[in-house]
């Protein structure tokens, strides 16, 4: 499959990134050092090039329908200007992607969706669209840049007329940022050190991102990569399609049964009832090392006597906490906050602790 480029590669390039294939796109894995850019979120403010996620527009009288019958959420409760989190169950009781639903008004939606499954998901939906919603694929005209951090909101206000501060979270308007029309701008994240996410057409993709930056000088804003994404994704817990959740793993068991809503028919949902209904018999937890050692994917999660209890999905140091944190599927018996388990690491079996979630 040929490498497909952001609109801002360049500019990546010049900033001294390096760059790395990721979903098949060439992105910007670190600038600095990971460690570095991660404090700068967790502490100040940092800017992400996240253009290469996919935008999909839903539009016309059967659009909701439709978004109804392929999301676990129920986007009937949204109002105008609000986001919601969800997910793509498919036929076989996994997932096909999870996914942002944006409510620009009546009739008028946005999905937002994982870069690596763009294709996919945009097949899957329109295999369900019966009812001749107006579908647009606008991934490769939109650029977005997630600006993260606690000074994130002061900066960004300076940009723009729309009163950022009356945007609640997995909110949204839409205005003049940086002097280019028709920006979306979102109170959403994933990293959980708060700020917004912007949309822009690709046209104003390099007017916007120097002037977030120019905006930000004195707060000493950075570029952050993909390296740091993923540690402060993985200190709040949130999932990584492909990593935590994939086309294999329910979403009860992922611990998103707060997006499937059973108020209505989606695909699929019978058989989901049925295991809410049961129970499941596995669980996707956080967990902290005890002992010292990195949990990485796929390394087996065992109990005291050896015998398996399931895998780790993601696992890092938290560079908030100085110790080994990660993601994975264990036995239901074992998924209670407080139990003890072990990470299999080269053989040895090291401690570690199921810990609610977020990790920090």
């Amino acid at each position: 499959m040929e490498l497909k480029y952001v609109p801002l590669n360049n500019l990546h390039e010049k900033l001294g990134a390096k760059m790395v294939p990721f979903a098949g796109f060439n992105m910007p894995v670190r600038y600095s050092s990971d460690m570095d850019e991660h404090m700068t979120v967790r502490n100040g403010v940092g800017v992400f090039d996240v253009s290469h996620m996919g935008e999909f527009t839903l539009k016309g009288p059967n659009s909701l329908d439709l978004i109804q019958r392929v999301t676990t959420n129920d986007a009937s409760k949204l109002v105008d200007g609000q986001a919601q989190y969800s997910c793509l169950p498919n036929e076989t009781g996994g997932i096909v992607d999870d996914l942002i639903v944006y409510k620009m008004k009546d009739n008028d939606y946005m999905l937002v969706v994982n870069a690596s499954n763009i294709e996919k998901d945009w097949n899957w939906i329109s295999k369900f669209n019966t009812g001749g919603a107006e579908m647009r694929n606008i991934s490769d005209a939109t650029c977005l840049f997630a600006v993260q951090g606690p000074k994130a909101k002061g900066i960004l206000q300076s940009l723009t007329q729309t009163d950022l501060s009356k945007i609640e979270y997995y909110h949204f308007a839409v205005g003049t940022f940086a002097g280019c029309p028709n920006v979306v701008i979102s109170n959403t994240g994933y990293t959980g050190a708060g700020g917004f996410e912007i949309y822009c057409d690709k046209a104003d993709g390099e007017k916007i991102w120097n002037a977030i930056f120019q905006a930000g000088k004195s707060e000493d804003i950075k570029p952050i990569g993909l390296g740091a994404r993923d540690t402060l994704r993985l200190e709040m817990g949130f999932c990584l399609y492909g990593n935590d959740i994939d086309d294999t793993t329910s979403p009860l068991e992922a611990g998103l049964g707060w997006i499937t809503k059973f108020t209505k028919d989606f695909t699929n949902s019978a058989a989901l009832k049925k295991q809410k209904e049961e129970g499941v018999k596995r669980k996707l937890v956080g967990f902290k090392m005890i002992d010292k050692g990195i949990p990485r994917h796929d390394y087996p999660i065992v109990d005291a006597t050896g015998s398996t209890l399931g895998k780790v999905t993601s696992g890092t140091i938290s560079p908030i906490l100085g110790i080994g944190v990660g993601l994975g599927y264990v036995l239901i018996d074992h998924a209670k906050p407080g139990t003890e388990i072990f990470i299999s690491v080269r053989g040895k079996n090291l401690k570690a602790q199921v810990n609610k979630l977020p990790l920090i």
